[in-house]
């Protein structure tokens, strides 16, 4: 884009009326050139202070086309790729529109919560946070995260001494509110980060909490990886005249990382997954699992089979999901395997490779998943491992990127039997031997003229000894339990050897009372 390009632009959005709203579309294969700076956008000194001390000059797209109007303080629903930094989208403008309120005065009601950034998930909100304290470094304002899973004592400490930034999940924040911890009423700008997520998830209750605690005149801004149409409806319910920003097309996947799709039997994907580690010599890769238990099991095969690997799910404490992410950032991990809301928002560094071990049940989710590697214009591999019965979901990857991918076979690859197979081989050997061994002595009873009658009479007691369970296990029943009810001689001899019409008087047996001794006669 040319300076004539940005200052018309920069002409056409300060001319659009605030009550029409507005589309705009950007290619993200072609980069801003060096000509556009963030300097362009007016922000503040302090501000491009902290984006020069983490080396940003230029902006990305969805950074260039938002910014400006943010800054306007009109309503935003902005949909980019994962990776092309939507986080300083948003960021950047609120700060610099805050700034007019920053002070330093030590008491916490000079500082009013005035932005609120809601994101789905804990680790999201972490990052997010990381970013937002990043930029506000040589500014007086203050930001905290808030999520879940951790003490809610320092959450505490810190909202009371005043934050003009919070960044948090729905249901921590609302703790907060309950508590009287937190005060919404003069927050002036809403962000929700991964929209479509939050209301997937079924927060769409507590956002309607959280947006009633608010005040009705704010700023609205939604960004996410993918808008669906349901959500776009939805979000239209309390935004008000928002400019919708693409970045190129909706629900699409970035050209710089490579996708494969290697068709393997259910049963044979987690030794696949160690064999494509090895054969690659992946040293930093993310697996991806439906479940918080096949994540869990897949975790523990790659341990034992000498791959530095940990899991983090929601079964997870927030500390031992924090704990496992830096030291998978550090290298000290190799391999992280994690579920879907456990990943969302993760943001590694130079990530080569990121592994599908199960095919997600949401398409919309093989965006976000394969959006971990390949960030900030870097190529990186996302590789799919799928068996027959996962066609459909591959379908409906395919409809929605509106790609056809080729089904290719996984070379060099040969499974192991597995445990379970093993000892179902085992079993069936072990019934084989028992055969044998009982025709064999079927054959020595054979010259046996009368015993031979009688060890098939054993043989068949034997037999009606066992039953079988419906996993096909044989348990044996003592015969005892099975005979018919016999009374004891004891009990039918004194009604035998009596007369009929006669009674049988039982001796009196003295009896010692309870309390007084027995009484004299």
């Amino acid at each position: 884009m040319s300076d004539i390009q940005s200052e018309n632009q920069a002409a056409t959005q300060a001319a659009i009326p605030a009550e029409t709203p507005v589309q705009i579309e950007a290619d993200p294969a072609v980069p801003v050139t060096p000509s556009v700076r963030f300097a362009d956008f007016g922000l503040s000194p302090d501000i491009l202070r902290a984006l020069n001390d983490q080396g940003y000059v230029h902006p990305t797209p969805i950074q260039a086309e938002a910014i400006p109007i943010v800054l306007q303080g009109r309503d935003v629903m902005g949909a980019a790729q994962t990776g092309t930094g939507k986080t300083a989208g948003f960021s950047l403008p609120i700060i610099q529109l805050l700034l007019a309120h920053a002070n330093t005065s030590a008491s916490p009601a000079r500082h009013p919560v005035r932005a609120l950034i809601l994101t789905p998930t804990r680790e999201l909100a972490d990052q997010v946070a990381e970013n937002v304290k990043a930029y506000c470094r040589h500014t007086p304002l203050r930001s905290t995260v808030v999520f879940g899973g951790v003490d809610i004592g320092p959450q505490t400490a810190a909202l009371r001494s005043g934050i003009e930034i919070v960044i948090a999940t729905p249901g921590r924040l609302l703790d907060h509110v309950q508590q009287k911890t937190l005060n919404l009423s003069q927050t002036q700008i809403l962000v929700m980060d991964e929209a479509d997520r939050m209301l997937d998830m079924g927060f769409l209750p507590d956002l309607q909490r959280i947006i009633n605690l608010l005040p009705k005149e704010r700023q609205n801004l939604m960004f996410s990886a993918t808008f669906s149409g349901e959500i776009k409806k939805l979000a239209a319910t309390f935004l008000k005249n928002p400019v919708t920003i693409e970045v190129a097309r909706s629900n699409a996947t970035a050209d710089n990382v490579t996708q494969t799709m290697y068709r393997v039997e259910d049963q044979t994907k987690a030794q696949a997954v160690s064999f494509i580690i090895r054969e690659r010599n992946l040293k930093q890769v993310i697996v991806f699992s439906n479940t918080k238990i096949g994540a869990s099991k897949l975790s523990r095969h790659l341990e034992n089979e000498g791959v530095k690997a940990s899991a983090i799910h929601g079964d997870k404490t927030q500390n031992e999901r924090m704990a496992a992410l830096e030291a998978f950032k550090r290298g000290e991990i190799e391999v992280l395997v994690a579920t879907d809301v456990a990943a969302r928002g993760l943001d590694i560094a130079e990530l080569p490779c990121v592994i599908n071990f199960d095919l997600p049940y949401n398409a919309e989710d093989y965006v976000h998943r394969i959006g971990r590697t390949g960030r900030a214009g870097a190529s990186g591999d996302a590789i799919s491992l799928f068996a027959d019965k996962d066609e459909r979901l591959l379908v409906d990857i395919e409809k929605m990127i509106k790609h056809k991918f080729v089904r290719t076979e996984l070379t060099g690859f040969v499974a192991k039997p597995s445990n379970s197979d093993r000892e179902r081989s085992g079993r069936r050997d072990g019934a084989d031997g028992r055969g044998e061994r009982s025709e064999r002595g079927g054959d020595r009873n054979d010259g046996r003229g009368a015993s031979s009658v009688s060890s098939g009479r054993s043989q068949q007691h034997t037999r009606s000894a066992y039953t079988s369970t419906p996993t096909g296990r044989k348990e044996k029943i003592d015969p005892w339990f099975l005979k018919p009810y016999e009374p004891t001689l004891s009990a039918v001899e004194p009604s035998a050897a009596a007369p009929a019409g006669s009674s049988i008087k039982s001796p009196k047996v003295k009896l010692a009372a309870l309390l007084g001794g027995v009484p004299k006669r």
